[in-house]
């Protein structure tokens, strides 16, 4: 390394940043940074030439409207997901040139094309990404969206604080992204493995990156959990008792729940981690007083948890969708929520599995092994429950009921690889294998099915527009086709022997399952280039495409009984809650009207005003992170400074909302109707939250 790549080289004014930093040498880097200048330009050039700055300013990165703050977060986590792809792409094709002590060496590396200082990097970043910047933000999107539907509610509770959870959330995703320009990534794994996240075993900056991304991100799912919950338990429709909450909205708090009680525990693994390497402490080294496996345990009583608050959002889209798509109330509802907080109560106890072989004792491993076990019981709950929803239902095969049955079809075979890795004599034989990150991945690809399904089945709700269901069809099968590819050679190359991380497979025996892989990879990117193409074919011909209320039909929660796409008030009259499926109870009756008959009836709505707070304070976060990675701590200092300023001009700011006169609410609603009765060859129309923008009100 330069001198200023191990800590030799620091500055008052640059701190440790210098133009040695820039890794222009490599073609890889450069090859990335061209193309991310073309993406950025074919993104910038319609927005300036169509002069919509302005609007994206005060619409959307202003705003603290739950729908655009849940879009939001999904677009961030879809562009992460892409890059989190790339590096799948990179680490799969590496291993498949690098098989066998024959296999050429290019670029620079001596088998495949990556050196192991960048594949080390790639499987950091791409860990980190997937879980992260990738996962986390698609599920908290997609709560932010539709959470606040089924409860009959206008917003969140706390809507400034959703559109600053979003921000946090941004900042430590675009730190990632910026570290594959200036300077470099972890190469520690995405777990961040003391003690080689040290100062003296890692002295670049690539851990630095790793801990600011992770440790802001964190705050901002915290925050995020925090409004989730509160959201749930005060801002529900009268009528709503807890027995009539929707399923995902149940999921939804005991996710949170889990995120509430995990992630202040990964704050502080990351903080102590991070006092280690800026002021010299000895928190994780082991030879001056301090214990690595400290970090383990702080990092796995956060990471197996983390799990279920992906898996149980995922639960809660399949408990929405099957039932829809069967035609039949959800079977044994009581039994589904408490399987949901049972699964998050048993995830607090579970983590040591991850380490088994440490060494902690017959009895202690027998516990974590038994309790790990346990999970199965209330997720087998589940999954005879959704059998039981769908046994003698009308099902219909669209789109998002394929995704919930692949997701199902997924989930015993997670779940009983999930139970021989909990058996400790197996663990030991498979520990550190791609077995385990088979099984892993496995999970990973029934969240994925679930999402899209969710991306399907909600879409009509938020855009007014079905997304085209041929092309999605296609693409569902594509997407099996490729995850068998990939994640059956996995077992199998792990039960053969095979370590994880290995950027050189010595056995040239294990070839043909990873040219099977890489089959699979290459058929994820016809997936792809097919979900790119139902986006535009879906927008072009949007107007044939044009969704109602119930586009599926089989609604059964609050969500399906106001308009699609959603006004930014949500509800015209918040609605009274009769039944637990209160929409399709409203069909049986013939109430499906929510808005009031007569002009009398409509009232006042009360609505949070969008602030420029929030994107300052992400700006000023940004600053503080990329600064205290590159030791420049007068910028930190004074980013940290405007944080606390914007806060306090935040905490004293009285006029945060507006008021929509009832007349006003009765003009868009009658507008909305008119645009729902014109043929579906007149066009979609406006686009509902701009009937009337909150910044055409005032902004904060």
């Amino acid at each position: 390394m330069m001198a200023s790549q191990n800590g030799a080289h620091w500055s008052f004014l640059a701190g440790r940043l210098a133009l040695d930093w820039i890794p222009y040498q490599s073609p890889i880097i450069l090859g990335a940074f061209a193309f991310a200048l073309l993406v950025g330009a074919g993104v910038a050039t319609p927005v300036l030439y169509y002069g919509k700055v302005g609007y994206i300013w005060r619409e959307w990165l202003t705003s603290v409207d739950h729908k655009k703050i849940g879009v939001m977060y999904i677009a961030v986590g879809v562009v992460m997901l892409f890059r989190g792809f790339i590096d799948a792409m990179m680490l799969r094709t590496q291993q498949f040139m690098a098989a066998g002590p024959h296999s050429a060496g290019f670029l620079g590396a001596a088998h495949g094309y990556l050196p192991p200082f960048h594949f080390d990097q790639i499987y950091s970043s791409h860990g980190t990404i997937m879980i992260f910047f990738a996962a986390t933000p698609i599920l908290l999107g997609l709560q932010n969206l539709i959470v606040p539907l089924q409860l009959g509610a206008r917003d969140m509770a706390y809507p400034f604080l959703n559109a600053l959870g979003l921000m946090l959330t941004t900042v430590g995703a675009a730190l990632v992204m910026a570290s594959l320009f200036i300077g470099d990534f972890s190469h520690a794994g995405w777990v961040g493995l003391t003690p080689l996240t040290e100062l003296p075993n890692s002295p670049g900056v690539g851990v630095d990156y790793w801990l600011w991304s992770i440790q802001l991100s964190g705050i901002g799912t915290t925050i995020g959990a925090i409004n989730l919950i509160a959201t749930i338990v005060k801002m529900r429709a009268p009528g709503m008792t807890w027995l009539r909450i929707p399923m995902f909205s149940w999921v939804s708090l005991s996710t949170n729940i889990i995120a509430l009680t995990i992630f202040p525990v990964l704050s502080i693994a990351i903080a102590l981690l991070t006092l280690d390497r800026y002021l010299g402490t000895h928190f994780f080294t082991a030879g001056a007083g301090g214990d690595f496996m400290l970090y383990t345990n702080l990092f796995w009583v956060w990471g197996h948890p983390e799990v279920y608050f992906l898996a149980l959002p995922a639960f809660g889209i399949m408990s929405e969708i099957i039932p829809n798509f069967s035609r039949k109330t959800l079977y044994g509802y009581i039994t589904m929520v408490a399987a949901s907080f049972a699964i998050a109560g048993i995830s607090w106890s579970v983590w040591l599995h991850h380490f088994f072989i440490m060494g902690q004792g017959p009895g202690v491993n027998a516990f974590f092994s038994l309790a790990t076990m346990m999970v199965g019981i209330p997720t087998g709950v589940k999954v005879f429950n959704w059998i039981f929803t769908i046994f003698r239902g009308r099902v219909h095969f669209d789109s998002p009921m394929m995704w919930a049955l692949g997701a199902l079809f997924l989930l015993p075979i997670g779940g009983m690889t999930g139970m021989m890795l909990a058996n400790s004599p197996v663990n030991y034989q498979v520990h550190n294998s791609v077995f385990v990150v088979a099984h892993f991945h496995n999970m990973i690809m029934l969240i994925v099915f679930a999402i899209l399904g969710a991306v399907s089945y909600w879409f009509p709700k938020v855009f007014g527009f079905k997304l085209d269901e041929r092309l999605g069809k296609r693409i569902f099968w594509l997407w099996v086709v490729a995850s068998i590819g990939v994640f059956v050679p996995m077992y199998l190359l792990g039960f053969a022997g095979l370590t994880r991380r290995m950027d050189y497979i010595p056995r040239a025996a294990m070839s043909p399952l990873l040219a099977a892989e890489e089959a699979g990879i290459f058929v994820y990117c016809i997936a792809a280039y097919y979900q790119l193409k139902q986006l535009y074919v879906s927008f072009r011909d949007r107007r044939q495409l044009r969704a109602g209320n119930d586009p599926w039909e089989g609604g059964r929660s609050l969500e399906w009984a106001t308009h699609s796409p959603v006004p930014f008030y949500n509800f015209a009259k918040t609605p009274l809650v009769h039944a637990r499926d209160e929409w399709d109870w409203r069909k049986e009756h013939g109430l499906t009207q929510l808005a009031p008959e007569r002009s009398e009836d409509y009232e006042d709505i009360v609505m949070p005003k969008n602030t420029a707070v929030s994107p300052l304070i992400g700006v000023l976060t940004f600053v503080l992170g990329f600064a205290m990675v590159w030791r420049i701590y007068w910028a930190a200092i004074a980013a940290g400074l405007g944080i606390v300023a914007a806060l306090i001009f935040r905490a004293f700011q009285e006029d945060t909302h507006y008021t929509i006169p009832a007349r006003e609410v009765e003009r868009m609603e009658n507008e909305i109707k008119a645009r729902e009765a014109e043929p579906e060859t007149s066009g979609v129309g406006a686009y509902a939250w701009s009937i009337i923008a909150p910044t055409e009100v005032g902004t904060s």
